[in-house]
């Protein structure tokens, strides 16, 4: 009787410590959010003051948080299009010989550098590449004749956030690439041998076999982008803050800044809840067309 009891609850005890993590480092923070978004405190005061719906009240109104949100789409459209679109075709590239296998070898491990240095090296890096006297970027545009073109990129509110979107694709779209090219060599090669007998050409075939062969790496690596859109944070704090003027803020910076700078921390639980709803809609939208267009 005890061994068969042992055997039914074995495949629980076996699951206890993932449930257990999720528990500590998922559903109990989350839950915690939601109490924290009902309430107006100080993380100096002991005393919590319940507001009810008031936080999401304030959100749906505050400028600032929907040129956040403003910004977290723009990375998301620009990831997309970069980092799934513009990689999947370098690494078609890269697969077709083109460049010849030892080339191809050569800007595969160069692609994916950016990839492992550390957030920190790379916005003090790009720091120095954007600075408006003696940057590197603005002294190649003078140096062509581009004068018109030199900005003080991470200084100007225009430009802020479009320059360190372009550092995410600098650091993210060679990764994405050797993904990719995983993806793409897991295709057999009959049917790129039939296509070439069918008389297809380069296009033809990246369109009509390496495109669907890929098409659930393709979801997934989409679904990771736009996850990673959402919950940006750490790049936008190192190389601006949020800055200048607050022009380069998205959800995440705007979040910390109002729990540690502004000591609003109610109004940041909403803003975290806000984050984590477009997160639920974007993946849920995503896994749903997915199926829906799988045979």
């Amino acid at each position: 009787m005890r061994a068969q009891v042992l055997h039914r609850i074995a495949p629980y005890l076996a699951l206890s410590p993932v449930l257990v993590l999720l528990f500590v480092f998922l559903y109990l923070p989350l839950v915690t959010d939601v109490v924290y978004s009902l309430h107006d405190w100080s993380s100096l005061s002991p005393t919590w003051r319940y507001v009810g719906l008031e936080n999401f009240r304030m959100l749906w109104g505050d400028p600032l948080f929907w040129q956040s949100l403003r910004g977290n789409f723009l990375y998301a459209l620009v990831s997309l299009l970069c980092q799934v679109v513009f990689a999947l075709m370098l690494a078609a590239v890269l697969e077709s010989g083109v460049v010849g296998q030892q080339l191809s070898g050569f800007f595969r491990i160069a692609f994916f550098i950016p990839s492992i240095l550390p957030i920190t090296v790379i916005g003090l890096l790009w720091q120095i590449l954007y600075q408006p006297q003696g940057g590197l970027i603005d002294q190649a545009l003078e140096s062509l004749g581009l004068d018109s073109l030199a900005h003080a990129w991470l200084g100007e509110e225009a430009t802020a956030l479009p320059a360190i979107v372009a550092v995410s694709q600098w650091q993210w779209t060679g990764y994405l690439t050797v993904l990719f090219i995983v993806a793409i060599r897991a295709i057999p090669a009959e049917l790129y041998e039939a296509a070439e007998i069918d008389g297809a050409r380069a296009w033809r075939s990246f369109w009509h076999v390496t495109v669907p062969g890929v098409q659930e790496t393709t979801v997934l690596m989409a679904l990771i982008t736009v996850f990673g859109a959402v919950k940006v944070f750490d790049i936008i704090w190192v190389m601006t803050a949020g800055g200048p003027n607050n022009a380069s803020h998205v959800m995440g910076s705007y979040m910390y800044r109002l729990a540690f700078r502004d000591d609003r921390v109610g109004y940041a639980a909403a803003v975290a809840m806000a984050m984590f709803v477009l997160s639920a809609v974007v993946g849920g939208l995503q896994i749903w067309r997915s199926r829906r267009s799988s045979p």
